[in-house]
Parts: structure tokens; C-alpha cells; sequence
């Protein structure tokens, strides 16, 4: 990753100001903000946030093997309304950039979403290109597959204002999930802990933990 450190930042001081706050491994509480991307149900019987970075290898691994299913037999069947929240990890300034990208052009939660996956998908080719060039260049074609003009996609990049989006949402889920690594999630305002449960990252052991709490609900 030193390639990246020596090259100009896509978008400079805000965006590195975020380093060193999470590790690869919001709003107020579990109810949405404008910040947030919400899917599912707002009278969903559990809510579930996800604390995540486009950066983090455990974060792709987690949408991977186990977001397709968790959507299919959980969030589309009303059971579960999904909160991600945008908490970068190292290379801070290519995270930031990505969610602007898959923010791009007022995208809804749905088309954020979808463009979440693909950047996971792209995630190690992203990371290949070696340099902040090569990454501006991936973006673009990622962005071109969503509809997004260059000139677009460079916009949306470089918007300052997204980095102070994530600074907030940082700061948030630090002080009131204490989170420090990604993927996290918090099922009904409870913060999952991979260290004494490390299956709630898993779909057998997440899905677990949502029966019960829609069976606490009823």
C-alpha cells in the first residue's frame, strides 16, 4: 500500500484526517439518519447496522458469503431493516472515495448497495493497480458500469463534504457502539462481539440471533 501514500490524496487533508480511526477486522443509535443507507423495512421487527469499509478484506468476505442471503430471507421478506454505515479503513483515502463513488448521482439505498457489492467484487483489482491513478482509473470504469460520466464520477470523488459525512458517522459509532474494526454489526442497538462469538459474522450464526430477537418481538 506505500504506493498510495506517495501519490496525491483523491481528496486530500479532510480525507486523511480519518486515518488511523478504524481498523480492518453513523447517527444516533439504531434509527437511520440522512447519512445512513437504509434497506428493508422501517417496521421491521429488527434492525441491524453495519459498520464497513469498501477497503476492508473481512468486510468483502462478510458480503460475499453471507449479505446475499441475509436480503433474500431476511431483509426482502420485511423481517430486517439494514443500516450501513460508512467507517473506513487503511487506505482511508481510496474507502472515502468509494463511498462517494456508490453515492454518485443521488443514488438510493438500493443503487448504493448494489454498487457496495461491486466494489467489494473489485477490491483486490482496485488495490492492484498499485497507485491513486490507477485507483481514479477503476473508479471510473466501476462508475461508467453504473451510468456515471467521468466527469461525474471525479465530482463525486473529490466532494469534500463526503469525507466530513464519514468523519461524523466515525465519530458516532466510536462513542456509542465503540467500534474499532470492520466489519461490526449491532442487531436491536446491540453491538455484536466477534471476539467471544466470532459466528455472528457468519449467516448460519447471524441468522441465530435474528430468530430470536423476532421471536422476543412477538
Amino acid at each position: 500500500m506505500a504506493a498510495f501514500a506517495r501519490r496525491h490524496l483523491l481528496l486530500g487533508a479532510s480525507a486523511m484526517a480519518l486515518v488511523g480511526l478504524a481498523g480492518c477486522g453513523g447517527a444516533n443509535g439504531q434509527a437511520a439518519s440522512e447519512d445512513d443507507m437504509a434497506v428493508g423495512s422501517a417496521d421491521a421487527p429488527v434492525t441491524i447496522i453495519e459498520y464497513a469499509s469498501v477497503t476492508c478484506p473481512h468486510c468483502r468476505e462478510f458480503h460475499e458469503d453471507v449479505w446475499s442471503q441475509l436480503k433474500a430471507n431476511y431483509i426482502d421478506q420485511g423481517k430486517v431493516r439494514f443500516i450501513f454505515r460508512e467507517f473506513p479503513t487503511p487506505p482511508v483515502q481510496v474507502a472515502v472515495a468509494g463511498f462517494q463513488l456508490a453515492r454518485c448521482g443521488g443514488a438510493s439505498p438500493e443503487q448504493y448497495m448494489t454498487r457496495v457489492d461491486v466494489l467489494f467484487e473489485q477490491q483486490q483489482a482496485i488495490f492492484a493497480t498499485g497507485t491513486m491513478e490507477g485507483v481514479r482509473q477503476k473508479f471510473v470504469e466501476i462508475g461508467a458500469g453504473a451510468g456515471l460520466s467521468e466527469e461525474q464520477v471525479m465530482q463525486c470523488i473529490t466532494d469534500q463534504a463526503g469525507a466530513e459525512r464519514i468523519r461524523h458517522t466515525v465519530e458516532n459509532g466510536t462513542r456509542e457502539f465503540d467500534i474499532t474494526g470492520t466489519p461490526t454489526l449491532v442487531l436491536n442497538g446491540e453491538k455484536l462481539d466477534q471476539r467471544t462469538d466470532p459466528s455472528v459474522v457468519t449467516y448460519e450464526g447471524l441468522a441465530r440471533r435474528i430468530d430470536a430477537a423476532i421471536a422476543a418481538a412477538q
